[in-house]
């Protein structure tokens, strides 16, 4: 199973974390079943970005990010080459490391 090194965030992840979890899982879906309360304004249908991560390592063992993916990134807060949102990314068989971004674009959060 890939180890996913989650970087300290002030507020997601105070500590950082380090989580197993299985090959073909979303990290959207890593982070909330171990207590990383990562927004996903759109129900992680791929139309917002408030789950924007940046993978600092193993960017290339993630699923594919197809072309709505790609467009919604360009929204994005932060945009970087190794951005990805969370919702989209399946993991691969490689570790990864992975920096929540200190701010996210959320025109209609689930927490209103």
């Amino acid at each position: 199973m890939p180890q996913i090194v989650f970087l300290p965030h002030p507020v997601l992840c105070p500590e950082g974390a380090v989580i197993e979890a299985p090959a073909g899982q979303s990290l959207c879906d890593v982070m909330l079943a171990n207590d990383i309360n990562i927004e996903h304004a759109c129900e992680k249908s791929c139309a917002c970005t408030t789950c924007h991560v940046l993978v600092r390592e193993g960017f290339d063992s993630l699923s594919e990010a197809d072309e709505d993916e790609e467009d919604q990134l360009d929204k994005a807060w932060g945009l970087e080459a190794v951005s990805r949102l969370s919702c989209q990314a399946k993991l691969g068989q490689a570790d990864l490391v992975i920096e929540l971004p200190k701010y996210t674009i959320n025109h209609a959060s689930e927490n209103h």
